[in-house]
């Protein structure tokens, strides 16, 4: 419940009183918004999704961004009319290929060789012969391509400006999933419907953008999320692409260097590992030393910040390498047990020591208790009884420090016999 004294999260509240006008003006908006609403409510049950319509989703959604149902109507704009009708079984971004936006793509002579020598020529008579010595089967096909390029010069620039159109959108509400989901959407039209090396130029101006909004907000998991998916697409055959995993892993390090904090910045982190590792062709003594220095970097930053959940997440998902060697051979998997055993005790210890300057910290007394078990499960044997003495006096702080989870305190209690 808020403090009914005067404060909500430590800012202190201000009198918020409006003069009659501000009232007016207020419900003048408000009036004009549920017409506006009412207009495309009303041409949408009607399937209407002309271009009027289409605009008028514009003001709409620059008013309320998170009205998904106004999105919706807007896709059906595009795809009932705005945009080309791709023809059935076609693949422009493969049927089409170019350099350029608005270059223009001819059969090659190669292909056109080919077909011809793959194929039996039609008999003289039954061809129609134009003033140039095209037949009006040419004729025809050339005019077919032209008109594909006209249609996907035509949807490049409405993709482009929907791109556009929702970018300040974004700055406003980076949070909005509707947003996002439209932009993929968008996307997604990229490659259905432009020639591969527009798309993907496309797309990595994407890339670009889930950078510059990263600066904004470091943290924004929509935004990290989003650009694992852009990354995917650029990686994948439809786009041409080659693995991103090196300049991604890179890009984790910096973020995490800029702020220790960043949650996703170290869960994307840990996905990227197995791939990086694989495609390094990392030998048992690569993946070693990679282990021991993402272990150190984690540690460090341990140091500096006990309480933060993002680095005991990133420090656990190490230590699970230890012990689930069989489900997650993810970084070492020739680790012995003599050394896994090791690693592990060297853990405990580095954090035991934390307690001397940060004895209030409870993620510490967690991470305590959860590495002690690990390693007895390391070594299929229950803890000794100096071990279940540390545990008791843990799990004793953690009742103290996390009362809120008395019932979690309890049931660890019950599970590992450690009630006086």
């Amino acid at each position: 419940m808020a403090d009914q004294g005067g404060s909500n999260h430590g800012i202190a509240r201000t009198s918020r009183t409006r003069t009659e006008e501000q009232r007016q003006k207020d419900l003048e908006r408000i009036k004009d918004y549920r017409a506006l609403e009412d207009q495309v409510r009303h041409h949408a049950a009607k399937n209407d999704y002309s271009p009027d319509v289409f605009a008028l989703t514009s003001k709409l959604l620059r008013l309320n961004p998170e009205y998904y149902t106004v999105w919706n109507v807007r896709r059906r704009c595009l795809i009932s009319g705005l945009l080309s009708k791709p023809s059935p079984g076609s693949s422009p971004s493969k049927a089409l290929p170019t350099s350029s936006p608005t270059a223009t793509t001819t059969t090659s002579s190669a292909d056109f060789s080919s077909s011809l020598s793959t194929e039996t020529p039609p008999a003289l008579e039954s061809q129609t012969t134009g003033k140039s010595g095209t037949t009006a089967e040419d004729e025809d096909e050339e005019q077919k391509q032209q008109t594909r390029q006209q249609d996907q010069q035509n949807d490049q620039q409405i993709l482009e400006k929907e791109l556009h159109f929702t970018i300040p959108l974004l700055l406003e509400s980076p949070k909005c999933y509707w947003i996002w989901s439209y932009r993929l959407w968008i996307l997604k039209q990229v490659i259905e419907r432009l020639p591969v090396p527009v798309a993907r130029n496309i797309w990595e101006e994407e890339l670009g953008l889930t950078s510059k909004m990263l600066l904004r907000d470091q943290r924004n998991f929509h935004a990290w999320g989003y650009r694992r998916h852009v990354v995917e697409q650029l990686e994948s055959p439809e786009l041409e692409g080659k693995s991103l995993v090196e300049s991604e892993f890179e890009f984790t390090t910096k973020k995490i260097s800029q702020n220790l904090s960043n949650f996703s910045a170290w869960h994307s982190r840990s996905k990227l590992i197995p791939r990086l590792l694989d495609e390094r062709n990392a030998n048992d003594e690569a993946r070693k030393a990679f282990f021991e220095e993402e272990l150190n970097k984690i540690g460090e930053a341990i140091n500096v910040g006990p309480d933060d959940q993002s680095l005991w997440y990133y420090h656990q998902f190490l230590m699970l390498n230890l012990v689930n060697s069989a489900e997650n051979p993810i970084i070492a998997p020739a680790f012995t047990q003599e050394e896994r055993v090791a690693y592990l005790r060297r853990e405990i210890e580095s954090i035991q020591e934390l307690l001397e300057d940060y004895d209030d910290a409870k993620l510490i007394y967690e991470a305590l208790f959860d590495y002690t078990l690990y390693l007895c499960q390391l070594q299929e044997r229950k803890p000794n009884e100096q071990e279940e003495k540390d545990l008791k006096g843990w799990l004793g702080n953690l009742k103290k420090l996390d009362p809120m989870r008395s019932g979690r305190w309890a049931d660890l209690e019950r599970d590992f016999g450690l009630k006086e």
